[in-house]
């Protein structure tokens, strides 16, 4: 056991020194501590570079379990478990400026008196989307709860059974409605709904007609639907509130990028429609928010709701969803966001950046492949990639591997190979991923 070396000396190793940066002293001694209580108990003999190895090991356990950059090499662009949208330059340097000092989050400075945070987004929303007014909260769940909790609570709220969906983390419609104190209307069949079957459920506790976005699934064949107008022109002949939950957000066109068209913001504000809900870490490609627009009254009754404060967002998301919102103004600064900027690179671009691994790696290949855009959008449709491919005889324990580095890198295993994804992999990232793989 006088074997083992003391805790200094081992802090003072430069493998395990390397870690201060990250984790700081303290936790390197508990991890550091562990290791020689173990070594203590077998009751053998270690030597020294091994008490080092497994140190390392330990410290790097406890890094991995914080919160890391990581590469996508994946393909999705939009990963859920990968943090969703990255943010625009723009965006970060928003968060930077807002967060060293004060600002004027709740001030009014023309006034001298206090002020409202949601007026910092209020005209950027109505500018892109064209909508009345807007609020946003911290995710779209909770956007869709502030609006349930609003105007249904106590009353009924009248949905298409196609539409009652379960999407990632075992999130469902009909749990969040129970959540809220409505009572669930379902009308239709799964794969078949008309406007009569929302007529025909009306009643006087009718609070809500709501619309929700099928998210990662699809029904095809003999199926029937009714579109956002014809159930915004049945809610104005019964005075009853349409809202519809758009989720994925998209406020441009994604045939422009040669993907499926995805309904838009705008044009479910155009069919008539009271509320809309979306997220901001979607296809909008900024923060996590949930964000609410539409008619001025519906929008200035969630305001009144106690519960907002409850879901409200802080100066960093508000200054970099205010950037994110500035940068759809032409299609030239939309491509600033990353996630558009992902989508509109060519295959040329792609190849040209591929010679780089193919040049430093002898065994790699490049290879076609489809990237997707995620998050519970579009779940079927592809984007064609490129993708660098490497075999190895334990493609999972490789991987492992890549998982561990600094910065971690996240693939894919497809037919026994690892394949790097160009699409979703940064060209400034690019040089990290070669010297991983080499």
């Amino acid at each position: 056991m006088r074997s083992l070396p003391a805790v200094h000396r081992l802090l003072e190793e430069s493998a395990i020194a390397a870690y201060a940066a990250t984790l700081g002293r303290e936790e390197m001694k508990g991890a550091i501590e562990r290791v020689l209580d173990r070594a203590r108990a077998s009751g053998e003999t270690h030597e020294y570079h091994d008490v080092v190895a497994d140190v390392v090991a330990q410290l790097d356990v406890v890094r991995m379990r914080g919160m890391l950059p990581v590469i996508n090499a994946t393909g999705v662009v939009l990963h859920t478990n990968l943090g969703r949208a990255p943010l625009a330059p723009d965006a970060l340097a928003a968060i930077e400026q807002l967060s060293l000092g004060y600002s004027n989050l709740e001030y009014d400075l023309e006034a001298g008196e206090r002020g409202s945070r949601y007026a910092r987004l209020t005209g950027a929303l109505r500018d892109v989307t064209g909508a009345q007014d807007a609020v946003v909260v911290n995710n779209c769940a909770a956007a869709v709860l502030l609006v349930l909790d609003t105007f249904a609570r106590g009353r009924e709220t009248v949905v298409a059974r196609s539409q009652l969906v379960e999407i990632g983390g075992g999130f469902r419609i009909p749990d969040v409605l129970a959540r809220s104190g409505t009572t669930l209307v379902e009308v239709g069949t799964t794969n078949r709904v008309y406007v009569r079957d929302f007529e025909a459920a009306l009643s006087p506790r009718t609070a809500m007609l709501l619309r929700t976005h099928p998210s990662n699934y699809r029904i095809e064949g003999f199926t029937n639907d009714v579109s956002g107008a014809e159930l915004a022109a049945l809610g104005r002949r019964t005075g009853v509130p349409v809202v519809e939950d758009l989720g994925s957000g998209a406020l441009v066109d994604l045939a422009e990028y040669g993907l499926p068209h995805e309904r838009t913001v705008q044009e479910a504000l155009a069919d008539g429609i009271d509320l809309v809900t979306f997220s901001g870490d979607k296809l909008l490609g900024g923060p996590q928010a949930g964000i609410v627009v539409g008619n001025a009254r519906f929008v200035a009754a969630l305001r009144a709701n106690p519960l907002l404060r409850a879901l409200r967002v802080d100066k960093t998301t508000i200054a970099a969803l205010a950037a994110t919102l500035h940068l759809y103004r032409d299609r030239a600064s939309r491509e600033r966001i990353p996630l558009y900027r992902m989508l509109s690179v060519s295959l040329d671009e792609l190849r040209t950046r591929a010679q780089r691994y193919l040049a430093a790696i002898p065994k790699a290949a490049l290879v076609e492949s489809d990237a997707f855009v995620g998050a519970g959008t579009l779940p079927d449709a592809r984007v064609p990639s490129l993708a660098i491919a490497l075999r190895a005889p334990k493609p999972d324990a490789v991987a492992a591997t890549l998982r561990r580095n600094d910065p971690a890198i996240v693939a894919r295993i497809e037919d026994g190979r690892l394949l790097f994804d160009l699409r979703t992999i940064a060209p400034e990232e690019d040089e990290s991923v070669i010297a991983a793989l080499t």
